[in-house]
Formats: structure tokens, sequence, C-alpha cells
């Protein structure tokens, strides 16, 4: 039986790269045009799995991501970084000076902000998906309308590339998580990151006091990210990176942390996917 995996896009985005390159098992696809749908397909037993992107080194944490992880429970049980190359494209025998609108993601035209500040004619139009809008200007045979997407999305639909690498820093990556809704169990000895959230009562230094056991128990935090709790004005939620050596130092401090903390929750165990 073949795994459905839920994607947020077409086939030929971002998100599509990474189901190939996470998954080596055959693959069947739900394309999703928004997380919303993405978590809904997950949840509802359309899909098995789910790819859904994180964090960008440019343009910072996607915040609702993390809120729709929490409130559906669902379980990180793995990630991938993607190096992110942005791509302006449009119908063949189209010139850069013929394009009057670009249209794309909006975190892929933050990523592309410096490129178009030499072209401030071009109105930049926000659209669901980076691959979805490569593909409408092809079937549309849409001129004057240029879209962001990858290298993939070109070729799949048939567009000339006017300029690649037009994100502002080069050194682009995209972090993506794979999620399941039920926790994948590996063996502690492959365990080297997790992901965990928690919520503090308002009392002074009471964050550097948990950042003080995770270094006192070894761990190396690689990312904190606060979200308001809406019933509750001027209290957070504290999501969590963690990645440690040995699973046991992690055990300890995930242990104080639950006596430390309320609404403690793990919101998965995994293998750091991070190469450098």
């Amino acid at each position: 039986m073949e795994t459905k995996i839920a994607i947020q896009g077409i086939r030929g985005s971002f998100h599509h790269q990474v189901a190939n390159k996470y998954f080596s098992e055959n693959l069947e696809l739900d394309e999703c045009m928004s997380f919303d749908a993405l978590v809904k397909s997950l949840v509802g037993n359309k899909s098995q799995k789910a790819v859904m992107a994180l964090e960008n080194s440019i343009a910072g944490s996607i915040i609702p991501n993390y809120a729709l992880i929490d409130r559906n429970n669902l379980h990180i049980i793995g990630e991938y970084y993607l190096d992110i190359h942005m791509n302006l494209m449009v119908l063949p025998g189209q010139k850069i000076e013929d394009i009057i609108e670009v249209h794309s993601h909006p975190i892929a035209l933050l990523q592309c902000g410096e490129f178009f500040k030499n072209y401030p004619n071009i109105k930049l139009v926000e659209s669901v998906d980076t691959a979805e809008t490569a593909q409408r200007i092809q079937e549309n045979q849409l001129k004057n309308i240029a879209a962001v997407a990858s290298p993939i999305a070109a070729q799949l639909f048939g567009l000339d590339i006017l300029a690649s690498g037009i994100h502002t820093i080069k050194s682009n990556k995209t972090r993506f998580v794979i999620l399941k809704t039920e926790n994948k169990v590996l063996p502690k000895e492959e365990i080297n990151k997790a992901s965990i959230k928690f919520e503090l009562d308002d009392t002074p230094g009471g964050l550097a006091t948990i950042l003080n056991v995770m270094n006192n128990c070894k761990l190396n935090l690689t990312k904190i990210q606060s979200m308001p709790i809406i019933e509750t004005p001027f209290q957070y939620s504290f999501f969590v990176d963690v990645v440690f050596e040995k699973y046991k130092h992690y055990e300890k401090a995930k242990n104080i942390l639950q006596l430390m903390t309320t609404h403690f929750k793990v919101l998965g165990e995994y293998k750091n996917g991070r190469k450098d």
C-alpha cells in the first residue's frame, strides 16, 4: 500500500521536493492549498503523513504552524532542511521588460525583496503556492506575468527562467517537519533532537531557570519561539527545540521540566536533520 503524503502546494513546490527527498517509498500526494487543509487531510486520515514548512533562514518562523501542530496534537517524526533556490520564470519568449506583475507565495516574495527593488514598476502579488502560480501561467498562457518558484516548477510547466537565484541571502534554507497523528517510536539511541512546548507562571526569572536546567542537562537549545495564550493576556507558551548527544540527558531534563512548567508537552522526538 502506498503511503499518501499531504503537502502544502502542488507538484513542483518546495514541499513536493522535500517529500521526494525524505521518503524512499512510493509517493501518492494529497495536494493541499493551505496549511489548514494539510492538517485536515492528516487528521481526517486522508493522508498518513504530512510535510510542513516551519521556519526559513531569511523570513523566520511560520508562527501559525506551531499552533496548528499543538492544537491538533500532531507529532513531529522527522525534519528536513532544504536549500531554497528562487527563480523568476515566464512563458517562453517573454523578457523581463514585458513583466507587469510577479505572483508567488508571500514568503517567496519576501525572500526576494532586494532583487525586486531594481524593478519598482513590477507589482508583487501574493498567491497560495509557488508552483501553482507557475502552473496557472502555463495553463492560461498568461503574458506579462511572472512567477517566483523552483527550477523544478519551471521544468514541469515549460516556463523559461529569466533570472535564477534571486533570493536576497544566498544561504537560504527552509526547515520542514514530517508529521503524523501518532508518534513514531524510534530507538532511544537514534533520537538526538526533540521539540517541546510548555507554559510558565508569571514569575520573575522563570524562563531563565528553565534555560539553566537545559544547560545543566547538556541540552543545546536550537530554537525558542513564544506565542501568546489568547485566553490569558500577557501569558505565553514556549515552543523549544533541543539537540543532545545522549537520550538520558534529555530524559533527565524532561522529567525536571514537567515539574517546573505547566502544560508541558512533547511535540516530537526524532533525528536531527541538519547536516552542517
